[in-house]
């Protein structure tokens, strides 16, 4: 997809269901996350702690901070539970001949 915002991050079926997968998207650090039939992008650092979301658990369209539970939707970036109170980035993603890509500039509140 040269020229349409997207950058190349994985093969599709290179993602496991309902297991995060870091990435860098143009510096950025990204979870990406394949769940309910779809693939999702999301900022990979905890708004209430810097930690990857990446090694958190996911439950349907939620991922959850492994250091302090909060949990995140990742459709859009909302936390669902405290201590973190601020959402997280997402990003659009496409899938195109078996390949993912993520375009670095975050989706706009939903």
């Amino acid at each position: 997809m040269p020229g349409s915002g997207y950058t190349y991050v994985c093969k599709l079926d290179a993602l496991e269901e309902g297991v995060p997968r870091r990435v860098e998207v143009e510096s950025v650090p990204v979870s990406l996350v394949l769940t309910e039939q779809q693939v999702f992008a999301i900022h990979d650092v905890c708004s209430h702690s810097a930690v990857s979301l990446s090694e958190g658990e996911v439950d349907g369209c939620t991922v959850e901070c492994w250091l302090h539970a909060s949990r995140f939707d990742l459709r859009t970036g909302h936390p669902l539970d405290p201590p973190a109170t601020r959402p997280v980035p997402v990003y659009p993603v496409r899938i195109a001949d078996g390949s993912v890509y993520v375009r670095a500039t975050p989706r706009t509140a939903q």
